[in-house]
């Protein structure tokens, strides 16, 4: 079947700038490109950019996903050289300057790819089909489904071997996301459920957060990774190092020669690999699916293809095998190739991307926080003091900041996150009937 062009976007009175992915860079690209001399068009397949760092307090009842989700529209609203079009891109023509999405083609002049990335499993089919992971707000939602829905199960069930699985839950990855969701469940179980389950012996309750390094927080400091190892065992999270999950058939976690868990709900938080791109060649690619760019953030050998965030692999002295995938690095660099796209406008020289760390933070759980500053590293409750500012003043529209800080306020005061609704979606009555009616056939 033929595509045709997607249909009420204006033909180009300038050069046409093509952004795919609403994440961190091609937000921040699209508006630091407001009233440039460029027409863009940003492409995504959701209406609204997510906060990524804050996934965890929706997953553990912290927040509503309202809080940390921001329309993009309302984001180009006003700005007439903005556009923004929900689909998704299937195909990539560099030959011939055109993408193929869901809804049709679009010609582009520049393309920037700004797909980010998503959840790595090595290989593990096992694990893929029966942990969750945790790289969008839907995901966080089912996390938080499961984990309500569990505590429900839990409740009413008599065998206390199978409500102390029900109660179990393992966390893989000790990275930021799998540090902070870890010390959130922690907090759960010590200050929100006894309250929810009163007659629950919540001694049963084990969170394990399980990592395959040394260390926790291996793109901090050594002291920093240390302290949030203390401050998670602290608040009852026991934590294994030097372990790597081989195996979860959704009842055990298997862990090569060790003992297995056995544990209803596992959260995957181990690894990240960059989203596929059909169309581009093999030969771009590495081997964490990430494609390499020069400090231009250009594609070798393609004209007018630019790669941003997580998906790009670009090597400073600094950083050999490619920059840490984070949202800094996102925004940085999609400040720098709008200030190229500007400079070729204007004639001027382009300027090649450094990357400026500004630091690394973490938070383990109330008034507990690890911060690394280039020149400074501080743990305790001054750190979760930044830790806070620092997260809810990048959060995008002055309602969001509002309603998080709201909630925040709220939580600390109260020692509750009184937002453990349990939310399933209902099958549309066709599909039911369908159900039903197999069930019943199978029954005769």
């Amino acid at each position: 079947m033929t595509k045709n062009f997607v249909k009420n976007l204006p033909d180009a009175d300038f050069e046409r700038i093509v952004i795919v992915g609403g994440g961190f860079a091609g937000v921040r690209m699209a508006q630091k490109l407001s009233k440039s001399p460029y027409q863009v068009v940003l492409i995504d397949k959701n209406n609204y950019h997510q906060f990524q760092p804050l996934f965890y307090q929706v997953a553990t009842s912290g927040l509503e996903p309202s809080a940390i989700s921001f329309p993009i529209r309302k984001i180009f609203k006003n700005k007439k050289n903005l556009f923004f079009r929900m689909m998704e891109m299937e195909y990539v023509d560099t030959d011939n300057k055109i993408i193929e999405t869901n809804k049709g083609l679009i010609a582009y002049d520049h393309l920037v790819l700004a797909l980010g990335a998503d959840t790595s499993y090595f290989g593990l089919q096992n694990v893929m089909n029966n942990a969750i992971p945790m790289k969008s707000v839907a995901e966080a939602l089912l996390i938080r489904n499961k984990l309500i829905a569990s505590f429900e199960e839990a409740y009413n069930q008599d065998d206390p071997e199978i409500r102390k699985a029900l109660l179990n839950i393992v966390v893989v990855g000790g990275g930021p996301t799998g540090v902070e969701l870890a010390g959130a469940i922690a907090e759960m179980k010590r200050y929100s459920l006894p309250d929810d389950y009163p007659t629950m012996d919540w001694e049963m309750m084990n969170i394990y957060l399980i990592e395959a390094s040394p260390r926790l927080l291996n793109g901090m400091s050594d002291v920093s990774g240390e302290k949030a190892k203390a401050f998670l065992e602290k608040l009852g999270v026991k934590v294994y190092l030097n372990r790597a999950v081989s195996e979860y058939d959704g009842r055990y976690v298997t862990m090569g020669e060790y003992e297995s868990i056995e544990a209803s709900s596992m959260i995957w938080a181990a690894g990240i690999t960059g989203n596929p791109v059909p169309g581009l060649s093999d030969s771009l690619i590495n081997r964490a699916n990430r494609i390499t760019v020069d400090p231009y953030h250009r594609v070798p050998g393609l004209e007018n293809v630019y790669v941003l965030g997580d998906l790009a692999s670009m090597h400073e002295e600094v950083y050999p095998k490619g920059h840490p995938q984070v949202a800094q690095v996102a925004i940085q660099q999609a400040d720098n190739l709008a200030r190229n796209f500007k400079n070729l406008k204007n004639k001027k020289a382009l300027r090649p991307f450094r990357y400026r760390d500004l630091g690394s933070m973490a938070t383990i759980g109330r008034k507990l926080a690890v911060v690394d500053l280039p020149w400074w590293s501080f743990q305790g409750f001054f750190a979760w003091i930044v830790w806070l500012f620092v997260h809810l003043m990048a959060i995008l529209g002055v309602k969001n900041k509002l309603f998080v800080f709201l909630n925040w306020a709220w939580s600390y005061l109260s020692f509750d996150a009184s937002l453990r609704l349990l939310i399933r979606p209902v099958k549309p009555r066709k599909e039911a009937y369908r159900d039903w009616l197999l069930e019943e056939t199978k029954k005769e």
